[in-house]
């Protein structure tokens, strides 16, 4: 039992523990991506790009919301992950049970910030009033249900840190099938508009959480805990936040950056903001193979730091660079050769189309600095080098908030300023991961100072 949930990666070849490791999470993740993509895909077909607009302009706030949850679990599944790689296999239990409180508290608490502060972050942003109702909707709704997302979230991080990343792929197929079966009957039969593709997402995320729950604790042993383990540990409270809250804090300021953005696309009205849904919603994909190797990469770098073998750590990053340089340059092909397809799939409208295309192929090129940016960012979060999140994050505000007010001062940029930013950002925040690994700072952050043989449980 404890082999087959459990993946101890301080042993073995580290390109094939990173890809065995990653490509269920990615085919995870690509699930996951329908969540949005049904939306996308279902409301701008049947409802309108106005609808489309609406929905895609949520989709940073919704992340902004959900960032501290996210944080939070990062820092314990860095936490856990380096303890396992130690042998502490008592206090691994520890943290999960611990989790449960942190990940309640912040959950609740973003979920009713959400609810109540939507109506005035959407104004704040210049909503256009054609969009505003279905955003406004969408948002309480979405936004509403963060607890979930929070406990998902969790769950799935407990068990990626720990080495399985199978459980909540599982979980994830069946709740994307539910979601878009979900989305046809709410919007096609029902007529329940952005509504009806909000509660299908939220159903979905219900469905998934819960599954992986009862997986996780009938299968995996270290979820089989005890009343001792469930006494609240203030020394776990205060590691978690020292890791987490500037994982926290840098998602935040990402997803602030992005909400700043958005806020300029709105200003070129309905047709630019369908427009860059759209494409969001293909780079969401796109990002997915970066996103995994990035997971794959902090759990591996979390648990070779537990045990103290800085070597494979490194070897793991050049490993997951190799592969962020291949995939990228596939991606520039596939843009600029079916951008309109691609766009054309979630539109009908021609004008938007012609502008979405053109915005793909411009952010394709910066897309190895976004690659770089989930590798190097991976390793130093597994390895607990929770300070630079923070400047990562404060890089991407700079980026997006100083490269869209400096295009947008240039007539001949136009609305392509919008995409030009992305793309600068990534290159931007890419290029100071990279220096910040070089370093080797990184070596000296690790939560623990000892550790002992892996021997299983």
């Amino acid at each position: 039992m404890t082999k087959k949930y459990v993946c101890d990666m301080t042993k073995g070849n580290a390109a094939g523990l990173l890809l065995r490791f990653a490509f269920p999470m990615l085919v995870g993740n690509i699930f996951q991506q329908f969540y949005n993509m049904a939306d996308s895909v279902i409301v701008g077909k049947f409802v309108g790009s106005h609808a489309l607009g609406a929905v895609g302009s949520v989709g940073s706030l919704n992340f902004m919301f959900f960032s501290l949850c996210m944080g939070l679990g990062s820092g314990l599944g860095v936490l856990i992950a380096q303890y396992f790689g130690a042998g502490e296999d008592d206090y691994v239990k520890k943290i999960i049970a611990n989790a449960v409180y942190i990940t309640a508290v912040a959950g609740l608490f973003m979920s009713l910030c959400g609810t109540l502060l939507a109506k005035s972050v959407l104004k704040i942003m210049n909503t256009p009033q054609e969009n505003f109702a279905d955003a406004l909707i969408y948002m309480r709704i979405v936004c509403g249900a963060t607890v979930v997302v929070a406990g998902y979230n969790m769950i799935s991080a407990i068990l990626r840190a720990l080495g399985d990343s199978k459980t909540p792929l599982i979980f994830l197929i069946v709740a994307s099938g539910i979601n878009i079966a979900l989305d046809l009957l709410f919007v096609l039969v029902f007529h329940m508009g952005v509504a009806g593709a909000a509660y299908a997402t939220v159903i979905a995320q219900v469905l998934a959480m819960m599954g992986s729950i009862w997986f996780g604790l009938r299968k995996n042993p270290y979820l089989q805990l005890e009343k001792r383990h469930f006494q609240f540990d203030r020394e776990i409270l205060a590691n978690s936040l020292k890791l987490g809250l500037p994982i926290a804090a840098q998602n935040a300021l990402i997803a602030f950056s992005c909400v700043a953005l958005q806020s300029v696309v709105n200003q070129y009205g309905p047709v630019v903001m369908a427009a860059y849904t759209a494409t969001s919603r293909v780079e969401q994909l796109v990002q997915q193979p970066f996103g995994s190797l990035g997971t794959a990469v902090s759990t591996f770098a979390g648990q070779n730091a537990g045990a103290g073998r800085y070597d494979r750590v490194t070897v793991g990053c050049r490993v997951s660079v190799i592969i962020v340089v291949i995939f990228s340059l596939l991606m520039v092909s596939v843009m600029f050769l079916t951008g309109d397809k691609i766009v054309g799939f979630f539109v009908n409208e021609p004008e938007v189309i012609e502008i979405g295309a053109k915005g793909l192929q411009i952010t394709s090129l910066m897309y190895i600095g976004l690659g770089l940016i989930y590798v190097m960012r991976g390793m130093l979060n597994g390895v607990g080098d929770a300070a630079f999140a923070m400047i990562n994050g404060v890089t991407e505000v700079l980026g997006r908030v100083g490269f869209a007010w400096m295009l947008m001062l240039l007539p001949s940029v136009g609305i392509w300023g919008v995409w030009y930013t992305n793309g600068l950002t990534w290159a931007m925040t890419g290029a100071a991961n990279v220096v910040r690994v070089m370093q080797g700072k990184w070596k000296t952050k690790t939560m623990i100072t000892t550790a002992k043989p892996r021997v299983g449980m």
